[in-house]
């Protein structure tokens, strides 16, 4: 029973204080910060390792790989390893968490999340939610099969989303690594423009609709939401307690009614419906079952 109560307010604690947290992941993910003015990247033993959230490879300060351009490049050769090294830990990430690494661990939901914290109108995205399938198309035909089929003579393909598509690139890699280098900055072309537009429109929509990025693109998301329904990090529901109020619904910027569906794809466990909820009829907990809201209930009593 004690245990049950150290787990509830330790969830709490790492909930309420999200913005630190994402802070955290972030700094961790790209601790290299000198290379930022020297304009290099770093190629330690660390870069080997995935980190969990989208994190350019090519960040001056970057720790670790990117999960998605890692398993791209070696997706289509089964000689190497390294893919089902990549592959595991992606699983292993998305079995323990679910989406949760969306909402707390990824630098570039983070990134989105203070964009949109800029004081102009914002936009629900609600009557938009066909668009959320874009990712899975990312996920399975960009980043899979063009990595099985489109590969090179040594069976490694180039990380196709990464290169054209992904706007974290250009921010944390090109960008920085342009203005520190004289060398880079006389390479830019028209591919630096493509992308450099990707980013602008994604900074702007982030501005008036919250994280489009992670609702209609990032593959990486799109992975990590397949689990949300299996993983050991859950969300759960008191039906006795829940006066369906739909203040969980109105809150959810990802569109989710957490009264209807707790292990909806979309959602990324930010916990902003527990804050709201007026009777605490939604709790979490590492545990698939049910359990946790009986015990609840015995501690409340």
């Amino acid at each position: 029973m004690v245990k049950k109560i150290e787990e509830k307010n330790y969830i709490s604690k790492l909930r309420k204080n999200r913005g630190i947290v994402q802070f955290m992941a972030t700094f961790l993910t790209n601790l290299h910060l000198p290379n930022f003015l020297k304009g290099t990247i770093y190629t330690g033993k660390c870069k080997q390792a995935c980190v969990p959230g989208l994190n350019c490879y090519s960040c001056p300060g970057a720790t670790g790989a990117c999960p998605i351009g890692s398993f791209q490049a070696v997706v289509g050769n089964p000689k190497y390893k390294f893919s089902y090294y990549i592959t595991g830990m992606l699983i292993l990430f998305g079995v323990t968490f679910g989406r949760l690494i969306c909402g707390f661990l990824c630098p570039f939901g983070w990134f989105q999340d203070l964009l949109h914290k800029i004081p102009l109108k914002k936009f629900s995205t609600e009557k938009l939610k066909p668009l959320c399938y874009i990712k899975y198309i990312m996920l399975i035909g960009v980043v899979w099969l063009m990595g099985v089929f489109i590969t090179d003579k040594t069976g490694l393909s180039a990380p196709h989303f990464c290169k054209y598509i992904c706007p974290q690139g250009i921010l944390e890699g090109g960008i920085p690594l342009s203005l520190a280098n004289a060398s880079i900055r006389a390479t830019l072309g028209k591919l630096f423009a493509w992308k450099f537009a990707i980013l602008i429109v994604t900074i702007i929509l982030s501005i008036i609709v919250y994280r489009p990025f992670c609702k209609w693109i990032c593959p990486l998301g799109a992975f990590y939401s397949l689990f949300n329904k299996i993983s050991f990090y859950q969300y759960h529901l008191d039906n006795e307690l829940c006066i369906n109020c739909g203040k969980c619904k109105r809150t959810c910027k990802m569109d989710v009614d957490m009264s209807k569906n707790q292990t909806a794809l979309e959602c990324i466990r930010c916990g902003k419906c527990i804050d709201v909820c007026p009777t605490g009829a939604i709790s979490t907990s590492l545990s698939k079952c049910g359990s946790c809201i009986k015990n609840r209930r015995l501690i409340n009593e």
